[in-house]
């Protein structure tokens, strides 16, 4: 793509706010390699789709030949980041930051190239600003204009503590900008102030002020709030094919379509037509299979994305009991009642869940359902149990 306007359009897709846009354009217009900045504490190694919004948008900026700089802060993940946080994070140990890492590598280069992809660490130079850089950087700023950053002021307002060193997560981000160079720095819009304190400390520093770009948080399986582990709506990168078909099957028709803009790689036409079919009459679902079978192929290859397809089929459309399931033995030396026993196999996350699924007739005991929630589990009894579409288990009771 060498058309500049192309460019722009691509690279604004399912962006949420560009800081500045026309700053943005002429950096294109420049017809050079940019400095494209984006930063990742490696505080949890496993990603899901939510984290491949930004490194999407990162792949996009490859493809039109650009330097992606892949920053690893593992000196800032020893200060712990404190955005969205109520409390002070704890900081990892030098270990714990790099093996993370290690693994964080391995899953972002399934979609950018590693060839293409400079990783660098931030303590390459924070390490040698030392105390006195480390003052000199903080005399940059003062306490009001921290507690302008919007979790630190609902903590100072809620009496809540917030320690001196956090005031230095914002900094030593900025200070990155300023080692890098870095004309375009991108981030989830949870990192506004960390972004906008790169430009001030270039400004400073006399460097022409990167360019923001900032991508919004997906939403989860529920459409609702974020994805997220702890919140349990979340399709992880890691997922098995299996899985990650039926999560994506799940979510709504409406959220499908912010899927594919923040997700897909298909071109915005290919998306246009696609959602031209469906007003004129197309299945929604037939859209969403092939959505579900891109994100598959990307993590896994093609062969795993068709098969889940038709085990899809089989086991959804068709009703039918996987037959590849491993008999798992539960041990509890009695007849168990069956919410106990569903959550004993994780199949629920409790008994109320589980009392709740069997009310809405979503649970199945080798196909049949269940309708008594005071059920009994023989001890010996061997058989297939479902929760809801997508949950299966061959278990064994001893």
């Amino acid at each position: 793509m060498t058309d500049v306007q192309a460019a722009l359009a691509e690279l604004k897709r399912g962006a949420e706010e560009i800081l500045v846009e026309d700053e943005l354009l002429e950096k294109l217009k420049l017809g050079r390699p940019l400095k494209i900045k984006a930063g990742f504490d490696p505080t949890a190694p496993d990603l899901h789709l939510g984290h491949t919004v930004l490194i999407n948008k990162m792949r996009a900026f490859q493809q039109l030949g650009h330097e992606v700089i892949f920053l690893i802060g593992d000196f800032t993940g020893s200060i712990g980041d404190p955005t969205g946080k109520n409390v002070t994070r704890k900081p990892l140990t030098k270990e714990q930051v790099l093996a993370n890492a290690e693994t964080y590598k391995n899953q972002v280069f399934k979609i950018l190239d590693p060839e293409k992809t400079r990783v660098v660490f931030n303590s390459e130079w924070m390490d040698k600003l030392g105390a006195a850089g480390m003052i000199k950087l903080a005399a940059n700023q003062t306490v009001a204009r921290m507690l302008e950053r919007d979790d630190f002021k609902k903590r100072y307002n809620s009496s809540q503590p917030i320690a001196i060193h956090e005031f230095l997560y914002p900094l030593v981000q900025g200070w990155d900008s300023v080692a890098l160079e870095s004309d375009i720095e991108l981030g989830g819009t949870d990192q506004r102030f960390n972004l906008l304190m790169g430009r001030e400390l270039q400004k400073i520093e006399g460097q022409k002020p990167q360019t923001v770009l900032m991508m919004p948080l997906l939403e989860g399986l529920d459409g609702v709030q974020k994805m997220s582990k702890s919140l349990n709506n979340y399709i992880g990168i890691t997922d098995s094919p299996n899985d990650m078909f039926g999560k994506v099957m799940s979510i709504s028709d409406e959220l499908m379509w912010r899927y594919f803009d923040l997700l897909s790689f298909r071109p915005l036409e290919e998306i246009a037509e696609l959602k031209q079919a469906v007003e004129n009459g197309q299945n929604p679902r037939d859209v969403k299979i092939e959505l579900a079978k891109e994100l598959i192929a990307r993590f896994n290859d093609d062969e795993a994305a068709e098969k889940a397809h038709q085990d899809f089929i089989q086991r959804f459309q068709k009703n039918a009991i996987p037959t590849d399931l491993e008999t798992v033995t539960i041990t509890t030396g009695e007849a168990t009642g069956i919410a106990s026993f569903l959550k004993e196999a994780k199949l629920v996350s409790s008994t109320s869940e589980a009392m709740r699924m069997i009310k809405q007739g979503a649970v199945k005991i080798d196909g049949e359902k269940v309708s008594d929630s005071k059920q009994l589990i023989e001890l010996g009894s061997t058989a297939v149990y479902q929760v809801g579409k997508r949950k299966f288990a061959k278990i064994n009771l001893a």
